[in-house]
């Protein structure tokens, strides 16, 4: 044998034992894994049955998750059509994950722009009765594709009403020249009183109307400041012709004793009368005496006009003290 030709293998002791452990310990290794991925699924943990009715099931798929607050607590295990024409979607849900279910949980299949259906549970109360094995309850469906047409259309209207009102004779476009006008108007020399007005002119006629208004205004309160100089001289006046003719020896006064003397002289012409018609009765009786009769009749005449003459003055005197007569004349009987 030359040193050139190769040496032969030795053989190596129990090598179809060895392969055999080999192939063993893969098998056992591969059955370990996958017992640890149905245990880590939950395959091997009690479960109960849960079956949720929907008008389609578009999307959902067996193996899809029954979401909680984003977290998975049921997996689909089998999807069939039920004999009412719906879909009967069965669900297992871990005995852990049901104290998240109840008897008021709402269940809800959703359906977005990109991607599959999500079955999602939703649950006001979590006070009330756990859910119990195999209910039945209805989903809810919230389809984002079905409000793409009237999403569309809304949008479609609003571009519309966009258009109708930045076109240049639109309601706005109007709205903002008037506007305009009217911020050019407030920048005048009247102000706003322009802009509400509309003219220079006519915010002037305004304003002088005003000044108008003030002068007149003026002029009143200086007359109503006169008026109220007068009414104080007059309430004066009249305080000093009360306090004259009825206060004590005023005109009031004056005038009750100038009467008192005037009766007290009428009674003394009655008097006189009276010893008039006595000696006029008499007369008659006493003709032969007649010169002494026509004496004692001169004397009553004398003594009458004496009184008349005293009743004239009084009237007169009456007359000068009271200021509201005006006729002098005395009327004799």
């Amino acid at each position: 044998m030359t040193e050139d030709q190769p040496h032969d293998a030795e053989p190596v002791p129990n090598v179809g034992v060895k392969a055999t452990l080999l192939l063993v310990f893969t098998i056992a290794l591969l059955v370990a894994f996958l017992g640890y991925v149905l245990y880590a699924r939950g395959t091997f943990e009690e479960t109960q049955r849960l079956v949720l009715m929907a008008d389609n099931a578009e999307g959902v798929s067996v193996g899809s998750d029954l979401t909680f607050s984003g977290f998975p607590v049921g997996r689909v295990q089998r999807i069939e059509l039920a004999r009412t024409g719906q879909a009967r979607i069965e669900i297992d849900v871990p005995r852990s994950s049901a104290q998240w279910l109840r008897n008021s949980s709402v269940f809800t299949l959703e359906r977005g722009l990109v991607g599959g259906a999500r079955l999602r549970a939703f649950t006001g109360d979590l006070g009330d009765d756990p859910l119990p094995d195999g209910a039945v309850r209805a989903v809810l469906r919230g389809d984002t594709t079905d409000e793409l047409p009237a999403l569309v259309a809304s949008v479609k209207r609003l571009v519309e009403n966009v258009e109708r009102m930045t076109a240049e004779d639109s309601d706005v476009n109007r709205g903002l020249q008037g506007l305009r006008t009217l911020t050019d108007r407030m920048g005048g020399r009247y102000g706003m009183l322009t802009a509400l007005l509309g003219s220079e002119e006519e915010a002037k006629k305004v304003i002088d109307a005003i000044g108008r208004t003030n002068e007149v205004l003026a002029s009143v309160d200086a007359l109503a400041r006169r008026l109220d100089g007068l009414g104080s001289r007059l309430e004066g006046t009249l305080a000093t012709a009360e306090r004259r003719v009825l206060g004590d020896g005023g005109v009031l006064d004056d005038t009750q004793r100038v009467v008192q003397q005037v009766n007290a002289m009428l009674d003394d012409a009655r008097q006189s009368l009276a010893r008039l018609d006595a000696l006029l009765a008499d007369g008659q009786g006493i003709a032969r005496d007649t010169r002494a009769a026509t004496t004692d009749l001169q004397a009553l005449r004398a003594e009458v006009e004496a009184s008349l003459r005293k009743a004239s003055q009084l009237v007169d005197e009456i007359n000068r003290k009271w200021p509201f007569s005006r006729d002098t004349g005395l009327k004799l009987p």
